[in-house]
């Protein structure tokens, strides 16, 4: 139960003096992003209650809060940052950049709210472990997942549910199941690929910024997600269902507009520091001395989905692809690992043209890059895609491999399509693929780097189903 913080203020009527409550609640928890070996990004939203009220959001409350932070589990020697508000221009959302920690080390951090009785603590608290130095040799595990449909988790068939309804009563009520083994794996970090939340979907569409930002609060309420996001910190990144709709471009005047989806993305999770309307979303970190990760952005730059490929089409744009070749080419990493919200090798459904495997998609960029990663021997590098609703491990036939991490939930999970089929993007079977998932099931991938590569792909219940050393 998330601690209520009740306070009192007086409100003068004519002739009578009254005494009025407000009371506040963390109703989605704390959480932290972007985390460094020095910095990372603190972020809560100010709630009138802890769960959903009768029109199935999350209201927002306004206050003046402060982030505390220690190495100490008692706030003993404690810092905190400035005075911040939460008012309805932010969606009451309160978010901070940490700097000057130390590297390899455990913060712990909670949320003061200010009161006429000066302030006060609100629960959860919430800690997270900055990365180790970047030559630091000592493995390090986190974890990736995707496509969190929140309308047929609960709603099943009447969201067109692709997979087996397996949500019961008590997951509708605490959140998605997979988010247990998850947190039981106490992984460093986390990745979240896109499609976080679903703005489109048959039971309901979300079009205005009202509407979108109730799409978070609604996803971001789940006891489940709540107890994961406190304890591990992340890095997001978004895809189409989270930008617009399916397979959405800046084409077609339907709502949402780009900018709304662009902007509703950046307020919502902690990707760059309040108010920073500039700042690029894609980037990399070195995770330790083996392994540096790049993080790219798919939908921002890209040409229309409609367009006849060829070499002026492109999914990342011209400046990021360029960012993304100079930061390779500098990286001395032994292990180099894209995570991208859509796939490069695939296979790929044959009818789509969304994404760099599809035929009529971006194929021409992903085969460039392709080339350029050979002719610049960029050795052991490799992705990681979210987007795909199976789990699969494919390589690509300039030996690039290619892990789909799938959807984190049964209910928006499918069937895959394997190499050779004639309904999928690779009908001559070019690419190799060692796994493919057996049936449709929700779930997430697991990645422990250091000297080696270890990569598990685990189920929604938490059952490793395959690894790979690549």
């Amino acid at each position: 139960m998330l601690l209520r913080l009740t306070l009192t203020f007086l409100a003068f009527g004519i002739g009578s003096l009254s005494v009025q409550a407000q009371q506040r609640f963390l109703g989605q928890g704390v959480m932290s992003g972007e985390v460094t070996s020095t910095s990372v990004l603190l972020q809560t939203r100010l709630t009138t209650q802890e769960g959903l009220d009768e029109n199935g959001d999350l209201p927002g409350q306004t206050g003046t809060v402060r982030f505390e932070w220690s190495t100490a589990p008692n706030f003993e020697s404690s810092q905190s940052s400035e005075p911040l508000s939460a008012n309805r221009d932010n969606d009451f959302i309160a978010r901070h950049k940490v700097s000057s920690l130390r590297p390899g080390t455990r913060y712990y951090y909670r949320v003061l709210a200010s009161s006429p009785d000066g302030e006060q603590p609100l629960e959860p608290t919430g800690q997270f472990q900055t990365l180790p130095s970047e030559v630091s040799e000592a493995p390090l595990r986190f974890l990736v997942f995707s496509c969190m449909n929140y309308n047929k988790f609960l709603h099943g068939n009447q969201a067109n549910a692709s997979g087996p309804l397996t949500a019961t009563d008590e997951d509708k009520r605490l959140g998605y199941p997979a988010l247990v083994p998850m947190r039981d794996l106490s992984p460093a970090f986390f990745v979240g690929t896109g499609d976080i939340v679903y703005y489109d979907n048959p039971y309901r569409n979300a079009e205005t910024l009202t509407q979108l930002r109730q799409c978070w609060h609604e996803q971001f309420r789940f006891p489940r997600l709540i107890d994961f996001l406190k304890n591990v910190p992340g890095y997001w990144s978004k895809d189409d269902h989270d930008f617009r709709f399916n397979d959405s471009d800046h084409g077609k005047d339907r709502l949402p507009l780009p900018q709304t989806g662009i902007d509703a993305f950046r307020e919502q999770l902690p990707i760059v520091p309040a108010g920073d309307h500039e700042s690029p979303t894609y980037r990399t970190f070195r995770v330790n001395q083996h392994l540096q990760i790049w993080l790219t952005e798919g939908r921002d730059y890209r040409s229309l989905n409609r367009m006849k490929d060829g070499p002026q089409k492109t999914l990342w744009g011209k400046e990021q692809k360029q960012w993304l070749q100079d930061t390779l080419k500098a990286s001395d990493a032994k292990w180099k690992l894209l995570i991208s919200p859509t796939p490069l090798v695939g296979p790929d459904d044959a009818y789509k043209k969304d994404n760099h495997a599809n035929l009529k998609g971006f194929r021409h960029e992903a085969d460039e890059f392709f080339a350029w990663l050979q002719s610049n021997q960029i050795e052991r590098f490799m992705t990681i895609c979210g987007d795909r609703h199976w789990q699969y491990h494919s390589i690509h036939p300039s030996g690039v491999h290619e892990f789909a991490c799938g959807a984190l939930n049964d209910e928006n999970s499918r069937k895959g399509v394997p190499p050779g089929s004639p309904k999928g993007t690779d009908p001559e079977a070019l690419v190799v693929q060692p796994f493919l998932s057996p049936e449709p099931s929700g779930g997430f991938l697991s990645v422990t780097a250091g000297e080696n590569l270890l990569i598990e792909f685990y189920n929604d219940e938490g059952k490793r189903l395959y690894e790979a050393r690549p």
